[in-house]
């Protein structure tokens, strides 16, 4: 990997990404679930894969080894009891397998505090964390999910480049996303959830509109299958995508923006080699410019400032 330009934000000349469409069932416990997704991270990184993104709320497998449903409190516990496991697998497997692991997400107590947290770990073996920021009603109805802080906005250093993270509802909001361009962002990687198809079109129309708005590349990977036994996460519904700018005419992208998408519903690893050259060709020579064409002057106007 080359960078394109010196310094912290340099979008790098090319870099192979992945997004692991994780099929829910019901499994025996840790160990079980930690062997599958063991080796579906061995499979991603004997594909070459250096930034692998898995679905958010990937862990409330684990409540279906449980032997009673459980309320959302002890729920939470019991998750939480896992976290020390789930964070050193992460840190492990990125390690191991020479990648940057963006873990989907896990529910867990921090400092008293119910949040819903993502851990990413680079390839040797460092962990940092990014609580989701916008919960959206069934989250605090079900869960009582706390929204992060500031600190979650900025985007993860990784050896790819800076990379903003956007936990499923985060992405349908474009202040983040902008924040996190201006911070040296080039790619988003989006783990999300959804039981509908409905719920996951608003998370892949956002995210389309995000890679037009801010010209970066996307990673979507969400959740499929049936989870027995755990409230609030039965069903699931997921299309799990990498998405590019719309800018066939200069850039090569697809015309759609979809460079790879998976079956609905089926358990797969989605891998792709994303050409920075081409991000940066579209920036400052597209069809469009969205990035130097913006006027947030006049946004300031309109709110008085």
């Amino acid at each position: 990997m080359i960078p394109l330009s010196s310094g912290s934000d340099a979008i790098p000349a090319r870099a192979t990404v992945g997004a692991l469409q994780w099929a829910q069932r019901r499994v025996s416990g840790f160990d079980e679930f930690a062997g599958e997704f063991s080796e579906w991270v061995r499979v991603a990184g004997d594909y070459g894969v250096e930034l692998l993104v898995v679905p958010e709320l990937i862990t409330c497998q684990l409540l279906s080894a449980e032997p009673t449903r459980l309320g959302p409190a002890e729920a939470l516990d019991r998750l939480s009891a896992h976290t020390p496991a789930w964070t050193a697998l992460l840190s492990d497997l990125a390690k191991r397998h020479r990648l940057t692991l963006v873990g989907g997400t896990h529910l867990t107590w921090i400092d008293g505090r119910p949040r819903n947290v993502c851990w990413v770990a680079t390839p040797d073996g460092a962990l940092q964390r990014r609580d989701k920021l916008h919960i959206t009603p069934s989250e605090a109805g079900s869960w009582a999910v706390e929204g992060g802080e500031a600190r979650d906005v900025a985007p993860v250093d990784t050896p790819v480049g800076k990379v903003g993270v956007q936990i499923c509802y985060d992405s349908e909001f474009p202040e983040l996303g902008r924040a996190q361009v201006d911070a040296g962002a080039w790619l988003f990687a989006i783990p999300y959830c959804t039981d509908l198809r409905g719920g996951h079109l608003r998370v892949r129309h956002s995210a389309q509109a995000r890679t037009v708005e801010n010209q970066v590349y996307v990673v979507t990977a969400g959740n499929t299958g049936f989870c027995p036994g755990v409230a609030s996460f039965d069903q699931q519904y997921a299309e799990s995508a990498v998405l590019t700018p719309c800018d066939d005419a200069i850039s090569a992208f697809a015309a759609d923006g979809v460079a790879k998408a998976a079956t609905p519903n089926v358990a797969q690893l989605l891998v792709a080699e994303l050409d920075g050259a081409a991000l940066k060709r579209a920036r400052e020579h597209g069809s469009v410019r969205n990035l130097i064409d913006r006027r947030p002057d006049l946004y300031a106007a309109l709110r008085g400032a």
